[in-house]
């Protein structure tokens, strides 16, 4: 692994004049917008917790400080700590390898570094990647906690990495316009989705069989009273008929 230099005006300076690029073609250094580096710089948790950190002190890192996903949060406009490891993880570069580390770690202990992970994905891959790399994980349904300015709400991590994909700004950062997944099917860079419930045009072609059936059931319920075809009582006859008839009479006499 490489030393880091962990000097954030070098990284701004330097690195975003003549660095690396990301793998989407954009300068790591300025992918968030400028107001909010300059408060991730200037704020406490980035001082004291990410100061000479590499990609391993990033699970560390996470799992002690990170309780929940946003970008700045309360009145003050604070930079959360998810935010400011964002910007670390931008600082670092880390390899697709690292990444997918990040990405199969499984648990509660750590599902604020998969959600860390996925933000990064999106704010530095291109979009085949992005969309390989986070649709697998429109099956997690673990609870997030969300905070921003207006409070604290609870949402969950197939809907924030919906978000990531659908939404321009997450985690009060605005995300590069991606072409949407259609496109990218058209342009065969992406085989179709298939989703978890298996091929829509079968789904909605067995949904007529199944009312069919349903109201067949329904009539033949409707059908089974006392004496019905199909009823407990079995099928009534011309002789039942005419003995029920003889039991009235004979009622009617009695009284």
């Amino acid at each position: 692994m490489a030393n880091h230099r962990a000097d954030e005006k070098r990284f701004l300076d330097e690195r975003g004049s003549s660095g690396p690029l990301a793998p989407n073609g954009l300068n790591p250094a300025t992918i968030m917008e400028k107001p909010v580096r300059e408060r991730i710089i200037d704020c406490y948790f980035w001082k004291d917790q990410c100061f000479g950190v590499n990609e391993s002190d990033i699970v560390s890192r996470v799992v002690e400080h990170v309780h929940f996903i946003g970008g700045t949060y309360g009145d003050a406009q604070r930079p959360s700590p998810f935010l400011c490891l964002a910007f670390k993880l931008l600082q670092l570069g880390p390899s697709d390898e690292i990444l997918e580390e990040y990405l199969g770690y499984g648990g509660e202990k750590f599902k604020y570094l998969r959600a860390l992970a996925c933000f990064y994905v999106r704010l530095t891959r291109q979009a085949k990647d992005v969309y390989r790399l986070l649709e697998g994980y429109l099956g997690d349904y673990r609870k997030l906690k969300r905070k921003g300015r207006m409070g604290s709400s609870l949402t969950y991590m197939d809907a924030f990495v919906d978000d990531l994909l659908v939404k321009e700004r997450v985690c009060g950062t605005t995300l590069w316009k991606m072409p949407k997944r259609e496109v990218l099917e058209d342009l065969d860079v992406l085989e179709p989705r298939v989703s978890p419930l298996g091929d829509i045009e079968d789904l909605l072609e067995s949904e007529p069989e199944e009312v069919e059936e349903e109201n067949g059931r329904s009539e033949d319920n409707e059908g089974g009273g006392r004496g019905s075809p199909g009823s407990e009582f079995g099928e009534v006859t011309p002789e039942m008929d005419e003995m029920d008839v003889d039991r009235e009479k004979e009622t009617e006499n009695g009284d």
